[in-house]
């Protein structure tokens, strides 16, 4: 597992070196996780378990603290990640023990 990654910063460093792509994509991430039918609270939990299915652990240090941030709870979040390990299987439950929970820990959730 990495270190605790500040994926804002990242993000950041490769938009000063891909803008036109960094654009689209953050014109597109800001379009849907605006508040809607669902909730943007909702729609970053939706992020989390999908992460934690896919195993992108960069793209959990983005969703938990975004999720924890829009009000989510340690409940919520741990939810989300059990819909993934339905989901995704064994896998699911590693990320899901391993890397969410030692994010929720950092950020004292």
């Amino acid at each position: 597992m990495t270190e605790k990654i500040d994926m804002d910063e990242k993000l950041k460093d490769m938009a000063g070196q891909l803008p036109g792509v960094m654009n689209a994509l953050s014109g597109l991430h800001s379009e849907v996780v605006k508040d809607g039918a669902l909730s943007a609270r909702m729609k970053e939990l939706m992020m989390v378990a999908i992460a934690v299915s896919l195993r992108c652990e960069y793209c959990l240090w983005k969703h938990v603290p975004e999720a924890v941030r829009l009000g989510a709870t340690r409940e919520e979040i741990l939810e989300a990640v059990s819909t993934a390990i339905v989901m995704a299987g064994g896998p699911a439950v590693a990320y899901g023990s391993v890397v969410v929970l030692k994010i929720l820990d950092e950020l004292n959730v």
